[in-house]
């Protein structure tokens, strides 16, 4: 999820997506407008004696909402914190977190098929926002009755935060409740099996959150919903892609050097499309003179020249030289993530000394996985899932 960088803290960069700016305002006018509401709930709920008179005050409504709606963002920051931190002692890798139309997110490179580290990673987010939520409430107690403003937005948070806790414990996957709820049943069963589980869990749970969005006519609840309904249908389609290609190479579906197609550099772009139609090829590896690889073009590499002025340039005019590469032996499920982090379709296989030695595509990921699939392999790992099931791969 990209976004604007705010900064960083504890080497994890922090994000706002564009969602997030629209988002604020709103939360804060909602809260501004029922701002007497509010108030006599927190008022019952913790037992506390705010004087709404004070609330109501010409832009005391709306400023109230903006300070109530920034420290209750802020403590979605915090619970995203919470879910890193305990990650990174894992010697897990944080891409990010992102404030974004629906909280936070904290992005990881790479979620631990370990149920213990997953299930503490998981739980350290709704601890840290009960906490959170203790620490609003002792300095709610300790603010002066005469501070109205203050009582208020420390109360909001201090409800909100703990709301906010239990919320995301619900098995939802792959909210926090669901992912422990994966954790708990990967711990008799193969991964990609409770992830299976668990989404269809948070599937259930999705409707059910639509439904009630649709009763209540409450917009956020529907978008959650279908938020968590598709993130759980791809959590799921990618944990089978892994248990897929568990034990496979990339030099078990590359396609070899003695069967690989490539391109000089010195060749023409019209060259270069002629040999595309013939070879039905899209892509291609770029050598030169002496054989070593320099960099890679593709189709639309070749558009971006006219038709009539094909014969004039070279393929090393239009080719990629900054090339993503990738070692025979390494993981395909690396090769895949590879070509989906940088958006592209192949990838060159070179070994230790630099030598090209085959070419990865996607065609090859998508051939591979359809033939493990029917024979059977790693059933009892993927369930019933079908290559039609599956995101496309970029």
């Amino acid at each position: 999820m990209r976004g604007i960088r705010l900064g960083s803290a504890f080497g994890i960069p922090i994000q706002l997506n564009w969602t997030f700016l629209l988002v604020l305002p709103v939360f804060a006018w909602i809260i501004g407008s029922d701002i007497i509401t509010l108030a006599e709930l927190v008022n019952r709920v913790l037992g506390g004696s705010i004087a709404t008179d004070s609330l109501t005050a010409g832009s005391t409504p709306w400023l109230l909402g903006f300070a109530a709606a920034g420290g209750l963002f802020f403590g979605v920051l915090l619970h995203e914190f919470g879910h890193s931190l305990v990650a990174m002692r894992y010697g897990l890798e944080i891409e990010s977190i992102t404030l974004w139309l629906l909280g936070g997110v904290a992005s990881f490179r790479e979620m631990p098929e370990d149920w213990h580290k997953e299930f503490t990673i998981a739980i350290a987010g709704p601890v840290v926002s009960v906490l959170v939520g203790i620490v609003s409430y002792g300095a709610f107690r300790l603010v002066p009755p005469g501070l109205g403003a203050v009582q208020f937005v420390l109360g909001y948070l201090a409800v909100m935060n703990v709301t906010l806790a239990l919320f995301n414990m619900l098995p939802g996957f792959p909210m926090d409740g669901g992912r422990v709820l994966r954790a708990l049943l990967a711990r008799k069963r193969p991964h990609a099996r409770a992830t299976q589980l668990a989404a269809e869990v948070g599937k259930i749970f999705a409707f059910l959150l639509g439904m009630v969005g649709l009763f209540a006519f409450s917009p956020l609840f529907i978008l959650l919903a279908f938020f968590i309904y598709i993130a759980a249908s791809g959590e799921a389609q990618q944990s089978t892609i892994k248990a897929a290609f568990q034990g496979v190479s990339v030099r078990d579906i590359m396609t070899p050097g003695e069967e690989l197609h490539v391109v000089e550099a010195e060749s023409t772009v019209a060259e270069l499309v002629g040999r595309m139609f013939t070879e039905r090829h899209t892509g291609y590896p770029v050598v030169d003179a002496r054989g070593d690889l320099v960099g890679m073009v593709t189709l639309d590499d070749a558009r971006t020249i006219k038709e009539i002025e094909r014969d004039a340039y070279r393929v090393e005019d239009v080719m990629e030289r900054d090339i993503q590469q990738i070692a025979p032996d390494a993981d395909a499920i690396t090769a895949l993530r590879t070509m989906q982090e940088h958006g592209v379709g192949r990838l060159p296989v070179v070994d230790g000394q630099g030598n090209l030695r085959g070419i990865i595509s996607r065609t090859d990921l998508m051939t591979a996985f359809n033939v493990i699939q029917s024979r059977g392999d790693n059933s009892s790992l993927i369930g019933s899932g079908s290559a039609s099931d599956l995101p496309p791969i970029r």
